[in-house]
């Protein structure tokens, strides 16, 4: 019974780890979109410099959401790939090309670096919308299995008014973060200027982020019920808690304590995405299939968890070790021409 539960608990910590790594990263395409003024080269040189070293390793935490799905809930990935294939395909075609647009902006002749800019920024925005709206079509229960038939290729369930408006919250959400990040980044090498210029863009999106999470909230009643109800029986604390950290985050952006407020929205997204966890309770993907009754047999969720939690000890360090040696300034000593010559 509680098996199940525990090798959930570590997939849905996938999506926090993922959701706080690769959501700035995404939301830096926002802001590289947006950069404008005279601080617009500057803005796109450190965003470039806070995402070139890190970001293809942020997608692990997605490779290990998906084969832990296959592996621990089987019919869980399948009612998803068949009932919601087409955002899945285009969240896939999404990252494909924001990897590649990404690197070819930085490869390619000047004439062609505005494309692949532009296309960086679409597919950075389109992606967590997308995310957005995926999860928004999970909670809302209308993934139902119907006689032991699962929906193919579901439209509705993901552009419902409450699946846009998640999306665009987690738009927002990765826009608040990538700039709560970017301030970090920007104190770190000594730049005021932009230093300001992230925070005032991290104080808009973090509140535009609260007037669509109430806007969802309104909607969610209709929107997703089962989620609603869970959430007024067993969440409302949950729900306070992301709520306060939210607040803050942003209370220490206005007192600019910076590395503070990267801490609390890392916090605030853990809380955002754990309260829809919770409430959603005992399903796993409402109303068809619940926790323990979509899991797969012990000794299968066993070894994943055991597998898991050896992975996760050798992954954590090495990411920690990659973000300390690609995140400190000065990695390679300058090279003077009086040392080359003496060589």
């Amino acid at each position: 019974m509680i098996l199940p539960y525990a090798v959930a608990v570590l997939l849905w910590i996938s999506i926090i780890i993922y959701a706080s790594l690769e959501g700035a990263d995404f939301g830096g395409g926002l802001w590289d979109a947006l950069a404008f003024g005279s601080q617009k080269k500057e803005m796109r040189e450190l965003i470039k410099a806070a995402i070139a070293p890190v970001w293809e390793a942020n997608n692990v935490w997605l490779t290990y959401l998906v084969v832990g799905l296959l592996t621990a809930f089987p019919s869980v990935a399948q009612l998803l790939t068949t009932a919601l294939f087409i955002p899945l395909m285009l969240i896939l075609i999404g990252i494909v090309l924001r990897g590649a647009t990404f690197v070819f902006r930085s490869f390619s002749s000047s004439a062609l670096q505005p494309v692949w800019g532009r296309t960086f920024s679409v597919a950075s925005i389109i992606t967590p919308f997308l995310f957005g709206t995926l999860a928004a079509a999970v909670a809302s229960g209308a993934l139902g299995i119907v006689h032991g038939q699962m929906p193919v290729g579901l439209i509705g369930a993901w552009l419902t008014p409450f699946a846009i408006t998640i999306g665009l919250m987690a738009v927002a959400l990765c826009a608040t973060i990538s700039a709560v990040y970017l301030t970090v980044e920007a104190q770190r090498r000594k730049k005021p200027k932009l230093v300001e210029s992230f925070r005032w863009r991290a104080l808009i999106a973090g509140a535009c982020m609260a007037v669509l999470g109430i806007v969802g909230l309104a909607l969610t009643p209709s929107g997703a019920p089962i989620l609603w109800q869970g959430m007024l029986d067993h969440a409302l604390w949950a729900v306070a808690i992301a709520i306060v950290l939210g607040i803050a985050s942003g209370a220490a952006l206005v007192f600019r304590r910076f590395q503070l407020s990267r801490i609390l929205i890392i916090m605030g997204t853990g809380a955002i995405i754990g309260t829809w966890g919770l409430a959603q309770l005992p399903y796993i993907v409402p109303p068809s299939l619940t926790v323990t009754g979509a899991a797969s047999p012990p000794l299968t969720l066993l070894e994943l968890f055991i597998s898991a939690l050896v992975g996760m000890s050798m992954l954590i360090p090495a990411l920690w070790f990659l973000f300390h040696v690609f995140k400190g300034l000065n990695v390679v000593p300058p090279v003077r021409e009086k040392e080359v010559q003496d060589v």
